[in-house]
Order: structure tokens, then C-alpha cells, then sequence
């Protein structure tokens, strides 16, 4: 059994302190259990940070973080005074044992990434694992998340879903990924960066076929957006305007789903073909089967031969 399934509550409550938001509640100054507190920061509107989130700060020994430069940019904000160790991809390794030992110690240390939930997309899953494999505290403070926040906002699917982070740079590596997850019967969610959006949306196209699609952008923040579409009528507006400034999450419609007996898309190419253009005929059958439609289109060319 998980030892944190039966942990006490990790906090006690001693006097309360200021509340740098406001007066609406007050921050509690707490004594914390040794152990590791994963603890999500805003990720774009500063008042997302929990007071939860704030009790725990204050009262942690360390502090474990992606980049000290934008962790200690937000504490200043916070109004908190902590010394950051830094926790990243190129000294992870170093890092674990020494973090460990501290907590084994009688420390508490927070891990904080650089926006949002950490471990989504960033380092620390390991640290997670070692400090469960030593049957020693962990717990999380929820808090911001662009993917989840995403899916609510789509309008798609929410009750399957698969998260894949960043997809790679390369075309050919980028379709091979997506041709995993063509089948998918949940919805999947996306992570981009605008420089490379619209080949994203093209390799989407060819290789998902043409289904509803969310774009996000700027979450939580000032000029926060959503698009909705098909996948076409998105990569046509990007061709248009140009891509959106930002961070991106994308949402994309599941696989669509199949009767039992397997189409026969011969047939239905044939069929659209004796009333339609190839072009009206394939345009048509991607709508309706969700296959990618430069496979309809080749397969059409061939039967029209």
C-alpha cells in the first residue's frame, strides 16, 4: 500500500499571516511534514495561484524549480522569499540524491515547474519514483493546467482523452506519431509553438483526415482565444492571418467511429464518383469516414483511371 494513503494531514495550523492578494482570506502559516510537495504555479493569470499553494511555499525548506530566473521572477510577485534550487532536464540526476537526503533529513522541499502542474511536460517524474520507491511523503497541490483547461474549452470530447505534449519538429518523425494515434477513440490534446503551427495542422490533415479541432491560445491571460473548426477551416485561417501569438494547446476530435463491418471505400468512391468531381467525391468522403484524404484522393485517381 502507498504509505500516503494513510498519512496524516501533513500541515498544522499555528498563526495566520497576511494574504498578498487581498483580504478576502487569510494565509495560514503552517509547519510542513517532511517530504515532497509538487506544486502548481499560474499559467498566465497570477490570482490562479491557490492559497493552498501560498501556505506551502512559505513554510517549505527548499525549494526545487525548472528555471530560478522565472520561479524567482513570480516569488517576487508572490511576496515570497525562498532560495531556489534549480531541478531540470541536464541535472536531474545530480539533483535526486541530494533532494532525497534532505527530506530523509526531516526537510520539506517544494518542486515547482516553470507554469502549471509539474511532472505535465516537465521534469520529475523520476524524483517522484525514487521518493516512492524509498516509501517516503508525497503529495500534490493542484492547481492551473493548460491541457485539462483546453478540453473544457473545445467543445469535444472530455471523457477519453490522451495528452502528447509537444510533438517533434520533423515531418516525417511528426506523422509517425500521429499515425500511433490515428485510431485513438479518445480526444487528443496537443501542445504547439506558433513558429511551426501550420505544418503541424497540415501533417493533422493529412494524416487524421479532416475533424473538429480546438485551438487554444494565451490561456488564463489577456488576449486568451479559442478557435473552433475543422481542421481545413483552421489551417485556412493560419494561411490567411498567420498564426496566433502565444502558447498553444491544441484539441483534436477522436477517431470517427467505424460500424462493425469494415467500408468498403472502393465502393463508396465509385458511388460518389458516378454523381460528383473527384474533388467534390473525396471532399465528401473524408467528411463522412474521417480518413485522410490524400488516401481517398490517390484511391480515386486510380479508380477513376
Amino acid at each position: 500500500m502507498n504509505k500516503n494513503e494513510d498519512s496524516p494531514d501533513p500541515t498544522q495550523k499555528t498563526k495566520p499571516i497576511k494574504d498578498p492578494f487581498g483580504d478576502f482570506a487569510t494565509i495560514e502559516h503552517i509547519k510542513l511534514k517532511a517530504g515532497l510537495y509538487l506544486v502548481a504555479t499560474p499559467i498566465g493569470n497570477l490570482r490562479d495561484m491557490t492559497l493552498r499553494a501560498l501556505d506551502v511555499l512559505a513554510a517549505a525548506d527548499i525549494v526545487a524549480c525548472e528555471d530560478t530566473r522565472v520561479t524567482g521572477k513570480l516569488f517576487s510577485l508572490l511576496g515570497v522569499r525562498k532560495k531556489l534550487l534549480p531541478y531540470h532536464d541536464h541535472n536531474a540526476d545530480e539533483q535526486r540524491p541530494h533532494i532525497i537526503r534532505a527530506v530523509q533529513s526531516g526537510l520539506s522541499v517544494v518542486l515547482v515547474s516553470d507554469a502549471g502542474m509539474p511532472l505535465i511536460s516537465d521534469p520529475g517524474y523520476k524524483l517522484v519514483r525514487d521518493f516512492l520507491d524509498q516509501g517516503l511523503y508525497v503529495t500534490s497541490l493542484p492547481g492551473a493546467n493548460a491541457p485539462l483547461m483546453a478540453i473544457q474549452l473545445s467543445g469535444l470530447p472530455s471523457d477519453h482523452f490522451s495528452f502528447l505534449g509537444f510533438l517533434p519538429n520533423k515531418t516525417k518523425a511528426r506523422c509517425d506519431v500521429l499515425e500511433k494515434w490515428k485510431r485513438s477513440e479518445g480526444t487528443l490534446v496537443i501542445f504547439e509553438s506558433a513558429n511551426r503551427l501550420e505544418a503541424s495542422c497540415k501533417d493533422l490533415l493529412s494524416i487524421l483526415g479532416d475533424r473538429q479541432m480546438a485551438l487554444t491560445r494565451e490561456l488564463t491571460k489577456k488576449f486568451e482565444e479559442v478557435w473552433t473548426g475543422k481542421i481545413s477551416d483552421i489551417l485556412s485561417r493560419l494561411e490567411k492571418d498567420g498564426p496566433p501569438k502565444g502558447e498553444i494547446v491544441l484539441v483534436i476530435d477522436r477517431a470517427p467511429h467505424q460500424d462493425d463491418e469494415e467500408i468498403d471505400l472502393d465502393q463508396m468512391i465509385l458511388q460518389a464518383l458516378e454523381k460528383m468531381t473527384v474533388k467534390e467525391a473525396v471532399a465528401m468522403i473524408v467528411d463522412r469516414t474521417g480518413l485522410p484524404k490524400k488516401q481517398i484522393y490517390n484511391r480515386a485517381l486510380e479508380l477513376k483511371d
